[in-house]
């Protein structure tokens, strides 16, 4: 299908996906139904969160609006800034942020009233950690750890010279990655904050996701997807990546896929979507999921059942069941 504007964001989100766009409409792809489209803001949606397995999602825009969407239509504005964008989103089972400016709101479930957290710059990204003790928060110059005590929330600077993006814990909760303004990213462990540094990219990493059964960190910004381990104790410090799905000539520019599941998909710059095999065995091929189509993938977003969603600058739309299984 093609939505006529562009794909801002895309999260798998209970049985399906949801996805945003430039025109301010949420829709929700579901196997076997025909999407649903929520008219959510009234701009650009720049953010999208999953409420846990409901199917509903948290939504920030340039509207200056924070809502919760649901798949009924249900529209709950959380919280609005006026003038000022919602640039980031979270959540976690009980807890859901976002960030406007450089602030970064914290909710508990059930409770009307925010926390307001203050930071030095523009919040880059935003992100709960597995047992959501603990919200990141990436701004210039590096990254705010809040750690949620029995009465109050206690920060801790993570340093790094430049402006931080995307943010993500590992699934373990030991290591904090971001997404940097050069053709970086950089990562703590939390225990001692030593530095990561993974470089080397041709181009900027506009996009990552925790895949595999190591994990690896699955990221973007090369012809190919980059994959870092954060197994053992040092996670990729002194390691190369492992590296899957290689296009030729072009850049990949989005990935996705499952924790606990071998298969990398990487998207280019092209519109082609490739799957890949982390894997020892280099005989095993790439394939192609979608060919070119030269309107590059601004999101991907696969359900654990093997749906995936491939989604382009130019607005249009793949929504498709993978044969077999996403492993």
């Amino acid at each position: 299908m093609d939505a006529g504007a562009p794909v801002t964001a895309a999260v798998s989100s209970g049985a399906g996906v949801a996805a945003g766009f430039g025109d301010g409409v949420v829709r929700f792809f579901r196997p076997g139904e025909p999407p649903i489209a929520v008219e959510a803001h009234g701009g650009p949606v720049l953010s999208l969160a999953a409420d846990g397995p409901s199917g509903s999602v948290f939504s920030g825009g340039d509207d200056g609006r924070f809502l919760h969407v649901s798949p009924d239509r249900t529209i709950e504005e959380l919280e609005t800034f006026g003038t000022r964008w919602v640039d980031c989103v979270a959540s976690a089972p009980g807890f859901y942020a976002c960030s406007s400016g450089k602030t970064a709101h914290v909710w508990r479930n059930g409770n009307a009233n925010a926390k307001v957290f203050e930071h030095p710059s523009t919040v880059g990204g935003l992100a709960f950690d597995p047992k959501a003790r603990k919200l990141a928060v990436a701004h210039y110059g590096g990254a705010t750890v809040w750690e949620r005590g029995e009465r109050r929330w206690k920060s801790s600077k993570l340093v790094w010279k430049g402006s931080h993006g995307a943010v993500a814990f590992s699934t373990d909760g030991k290591y904090l990655v971001t997404a940097m303004q050069e053709n970086a990213l950089h990562g703590w462990r939390l225990r001692d904050k030593a530095d990561m540094r993974m470089s080397g990219y041709p181009a900027k990493v506009k996009s990552f996701a925790w895949v595999g059964n190591a994990p690896f960190l699955a990221t973007s910004g090369a012809d190919e997807a980059i994959c870092w381990p954060f197994d053992g104790k040092d996670g990729p410090m002194g390691r190369a990546p492992a590296t899957c799905a290689y296009s030729g000539k072009q850049i990949c520019t989005c990935v996705t896929g499952l924790v606990g599941h071998n298969s990398v998909f990487a998207g280019f710059a092209d519109g082609s979507v490739l799957a890949g095999r982390l894997s020892a065995d280099e005989t095993l091929e790439d394939l192609v999921v979608k060919g070119s189509s030269g309107s590059a993938i601004a999101a991907l977003a696969l359900t654990p059942d093997g749906w995936l969603f491939v989604g382009e600058e130019s607005g249009r739309v793949l929504w498709m069941r993978l044969s077999g299984d996403a492993s």
